[in-house]
């Protein structure tokens, strides 16, 4: 019963994806995503819109509209690996449509969020870095959409923490993709919310000093350093840049 979900509508779907010989590799009791943004397979998001609230459909997809070539490594998963070029069952029960700009309550909010971040997470150990920055990016505007309710305490540190995770994270994809300006940017983003943040700091201080901001790279590196001072890789990083700024090396 109802209407099929209209464009810009968000859809909450139970999942069971399933190999030929019937081996469960895809149980999701909820999944939540926008038809058209790219944030789950093709089988998906051509299919589910096809759908009605409350209707259960099958949809048996070629490796192109399931997990393409390299199939999928699931790592922490309880689910098998997707094996490379495997064609899948899906079982789909279309739970709800609502419109994209509704309030959520801050623990669907940080459901959301974590679920998008997650599958950025996939898309990078793929290769397809794009595709994660787009997930990232979905991630963050359920992480910062309109609230039904407001946060309590934990809810807001933990949304504070995802909105951490996330632009990092959207700062390594941008660097995958070579856009060193936006990365940095993410960088900065990150360092608003967490301004101790290591991760942040340590990639904030290597994109700065790509751009030949030396100085500024030195007291951000120097300031990560403070904050682990056994790190190896910001021992490096900035005996790199002391070396590169030294009268010697420019001699």
């Amino acid at each position: 019963g109802g209407s099929q979900p209209g464009p810009g509508q968000e859809v909450s779907v139970k999942v069971l994806g399933a190999l030929e010989d019937g081996g469960l590799v895809e149980r999701d009791p909820r999944l939540t995503f926008v038809p058209g943004h790219g944030d789950v397979v093709q089988a998906l998001e051509l299919g589910v819109p096809t759908m009605q609230p409350g209707e259960v459909s099958f949809f048996l997809a070629a490796f192109p509209y399931a997990y393409g070539h390299p199939g999928s490594r699931r790592c922490a998963r309880r689910e098998p690996d997707v094996p490379p070029e495997a064609p899948l069952l899906f079982e789909v029960t279309l739970l709800e449509v609502r419109d994209g700009s509704d309030p959520l309550p801050p623990a669907a909010r940080l459901r959301l969020g974590s679920q998008r971040r997650e599958r950025g997470n996939f898309h990078f150990a793929r290769g397809d870095f794009a595709a994660a920055l787009r997930s990232y990016r979905l991630a963050l505007r359920a992480l910062d959409g309109p609230a039904a309710a407001p946060p309590g305490p934990q809810e807001e540190e933990e949304l504070r923490e995802q909105r951490v995770k996330c632009f990092n994270n959207c700062a390594a994809a941008e660097i995958k993709l070579q856009r060193t300006a936006e990365a940095l940017e993410d960088c900065e983003a990150a360092l608003r919310i967490s301004p101790d943040n290591g991760r942040a700091l340590l990639r904030r201080g290597q994109l700065l000093a790509q751009q030949g901001r030396d100085a500024e790279a030195a007291l951000v590196l120097r300031r990560a350093l403070e904050l682990d001072p056994a790190s190896k890789v910001i021992h490096d990083e900035l005996s790199r840049l002391l070396k590169r700024r030294s009268p010697a090396a420019q001699t």
